[in-house]
């Protein structure tokens, strides 16, 4: 199989980003910025992707979308929420996580992360830095927030992680980040990327799938 051919089947199965599966339409403002870090919490502990993703969905519905609804609204009125997507067991610190980041992100940047951006200088080692001061944000949380935000912020570019280059290697194709990026538009470098993880993640075999498509 030529490496388009992969590439194509790739974003064809597995090409959704979290964002647009959490109805996030992902825009250089600052309430999309905040919903994709929102699920980058969420996906920061050992949960189902789907958990998550619907833990994301179920705050936007309860006008959780911005860091002053956020960090305005009760512990218990976040609790409710999260649990009405099932996302239990890490309910209670994961409300306390979002207000304590809402509020660091209204502290620290007015409630716009486009102002993270400007204080990271263009360095993406210092946006994941900085990413990571946000309670409850690891490497995974960043890893996440860089692959879907590259298409916004160039400086991002490419970012593909561990996983993903774990994945490409599986399926033949380059490991390098550089390479991988010169494989589509630069504004399917997310879409690649999300591909890459989902299709490492998948249950069957991730060549065989590719093959049957």
């Amino acid at each position: 199989m030529s490496r388009t051919k992969t590439v194509n089947l790739l974003l064809e199965r597995y090409g959704t980003t979290h964002a647009e599966e959490a109805g996030v339409r992902l825009r250089n403002t600052p309430a999309p910025l905040y919903q994709l870090l929102t699920l980058c919490v969420l996906f920061s502990v050992p949960i189902r992707a789907d958990m998550a993703v619907d833990a994301a969905r179920e705050l936007s519905r309860a006008g959780l979308r911005t860091p002053a609804s956020m960090a305005h609204a009760s512990w218990q009125y976040r609790v409710d929420a999260l649990v009405r997507a099932h996302y239990r067991r890490y309910d209670e610190s994961t409300s306390t996580a979002l207000g304590e980041g809402a509020q660091l992100v209204l502290d620290r940047y007015k409630g716009d992360l486009r102002r993270l951006r400007e204080a990271a200088g263009g360095d993406p080692v210092r946006v994941r830095e900085l990413l990571r001061e946000v309670p409850r944000i690891g490497p995974v949380g960043a890893d996440i927030f860089c692959r879907e935000a590259q298409g916004l912020w160039p400086e991002l570019r490419p970012a593909f992680d561990r996983r993903a280059r774990s994945a490409a290697r599986e399926l033949g194709l380059p490991t390098e980040p550089a390479d991988l990026a010169d494989l589509v538009d630069a504004a399917d470098l997310p879409r690649l990327a999300a591909a890459l993880v989902r299709a490492g993640l998948a249950k069957e075999d991730t060549a065989q799938v590719l093959r049957a498509g």
